[in-house]
């Protein structure tokens, strides 16, 4: 059987919001303000870190990635949710959903693995202070952040692939506001066994891996800082690490609660799309107020600019 002959559908239907009509402009409002706190957030962590001297440091480095990130991972679905929401359109081409699979999934992927690097940071930086600029050099570290956004892309185009190889030739109403995997695979009118392994095996596996990466630096961190004498050193040890711990938790947290709850049939498939915005909407917008309220460089950095910036307009 020819399966690129199966292929008929053009576009696809984000069918995710369509059963709330009546409160699709307020949700336009409320959707394109958070979209503008996260650009704008995550914008001055990365001027802070940039003029800051004192912030040109390895966590600082990963920490601009990590808001560059949250700037492009919402970019990818909000503008057209956006879009959809003001016109009524609910319509993505084909090629336009597997690109914002694409670079939904790469930049995920990319994310968890940032954030498993930032903990093997914390855990040298506490662990080993005084190693700590020898083992995370500057050509360590851009080796670390190059692979990062490598594995995420690498990994994101293996999905990508197999799962628009498959057919589509039934419905083509998606039940999501933005292209994912799990909803765009149930539209195939083909085997979607290998493109389901592919998600549970390599999925899986570079998930797992990046959370044990995590969890065992935490361990070491933990146990290093419960060895310390002093409260003061504690406290000192356990700030630095802080602002990381609470993304990682907010990151995971949101991700499980989105990918792994249990299905409910007294939930609407719009309800449904508005849980998972915790994941891809709200996430990025609260990582850069996590950091900036409680890292106290980052707060000084951060008022420098903004004072330069009254300066510079009066």
């Amino acid at each position: 059987m020819d399966v690129g002959n199966l292929t008929t559908v053009k576009e696809f239907i984000l069918i995710g919001l369509s059963d709330l009509p009546e409160v699709r402009y307020p949700l336009f409002v409320v959707f394109a303000v958070i979209y503008q706190v996260t650009l704008m957030g995550n914008g001055t962590i990365l001027l802070a870190i940039a003029t800051e001297k004192k912030l040109r440091t390895p966590m600082y480095y990963f920490l601009a990635n990590l808001s560059l990130l949250d700037i492009f991972c919402p970019s990818t679905t909000v503008p057209k949710m956006l879009e959809n929401l003001l016109t009524e359109k609910q319509s993505i081409s084909f090629i336009g959903c597997a690109l914002q699979l694409y670079f939904l999934v790469a930049l995920a992927g990319t994310e968890v693995f940032l954030l498993a690097v930032m903990a093997y940071d914390r855990y040298v930086a506490i662990c080993f202070p005084l190693r700590y600029t020898l083992i995370m050099s500057k050509v360590r570290c851009a080796q670390l952040t190059a692979g990062t956004w490598a594995a995420g892309f690498l990994n994101s185009l293996l999905h990508t692939v197999f799962t628009f190889r498959l057919s589509f030739c039934k419905s083509n109403q998606i039940n999501q506001y933005y292209c994912d995997i799990p909803p765009v695979v149930a539209l195939s009118c083909s085997s979607t066994y290998v493109a389901e392994m592919v998600v549970l095996v390599v999925g899986g596996i570079s998930g797992f891996g990046t959370f044990l990466i995590t969890f065992i630096s935490y361990i070491y961190i933990i146990s290093t800082i419960l060895k310390i004498q002093s409260a003061e050193g504690k406290r000192k040890a356990f700030s630095t690490c802080a602002s990381h711990l609470l993304v990682v938790c907010l990151f995971y947290g949101t991700a499980i609660f989105t990918y792994i709850r249990p299905s409910s049939t007294h939930h609407s498939p719009a309800r449904d799309s508005l849980i998972s915005m915790l994941y891809g909407v709200i996430t990025p917008m609260l990582n850069p107020m996590i950091y900036s309220l409680r890292n106290a460089e980052v707060k000084g950095a951060l008022r420098k600019v903004l004072c330069h910036k009254t300066s510079f307009m009066t």
